[in-house]
C-alpha cells in the first residue's frame, strides 16, 4: 500500500489517502499525534523514475541556445536527485535548472532538469546522460546521442 501523509503548520489537518496508525506497545497511536506540524511520511516501496530526454528543437539551435530537458516519470520517494554528464564528464560549466516535484495521482512523483549549452557547443557534443540517483538506490540512467537527433 503507498500512502503519503502531510501535516500542515498553517492548517489544522492531515491530508492522507486512508486512515494510518501506528502501533506502540499495546495500543494503537494515530499518526495526527505522532507527528508535528510540517513532517512528511512517505510510505511505499522505492520506485526508480522512468527517464526521458528530449534534444533542442532545430529552431532553438538556430537561434544560438541548445536546452535538452530530462523527464523523470513515476519514481518514489520524491528525493531523487537528477544530474548531467556531456561526453561522459560531470565538470563541464553549463547552465542547469531543475523542476519542482509534483505528486501524481497514482502516488508517484515526477520531475525534470533542463541543460542549456550554447548551440555551437551542442554540435561538438558526442552526447548528454541524465541521471537519477537516490540514497543508495541503484543509478537510473538515459543518455542521449547527438548522432540520433535529426536536427544535428
Amino acid at each position: 500500500m503507498l500512502l503519503s501523509l502531510f501535516v500542515s503548520e498553517s492548517e489544522s489537518r492531515v491530508s492522507l489517502q486512508s486512515e494510518v496508525f501506528v502501533r506502540r506497545l499495546n495500543e494503537f497511536v494515530s499518526l495526527w499525534y505522532t507527528f508535528g506540524g510540517g513532517t512528511r511520511l512517505n510510505v511505499g516501496s522505492d520506485t526508480r523514475p522512468i527517464l526521458t530526454v528530449l534534444p533542442p528543437s532545430s529552431e532553438e539551435l538556430q537561434q544560438g541556445t541548445a536546452t535538452i530537458t530530462c523527464l523523470a516519470n513515476k519514481g518514489f520517494p520524491s528525493d531523487w536527485s537528477l544530474s548531467w554528464k556531456v561526453d561522459g564528464s560531470g565538470s563541464i560549466s553549463w547552465e542547469e535548472s531543475r523542476s519542482p516535484v509534483v505528486l501524481q495521482n497514482d502516488g508517484l512523483y515526477s520531475w525534470s532538469s533542463t541543460l542549456r549549452l550554447p548551440a555551437d557547443r551542442w554540435m561538438k557534443v558526442g552526447s548528454v546522460t541524465c541521471e537519477a540517483t537516490q540514497g543508495c538506490q541503484a543509478m537510473v540512467s538515459e543518455p542521449l546521442r547527438k548522432a540520433q537527433c535529426s536536427q544535428s
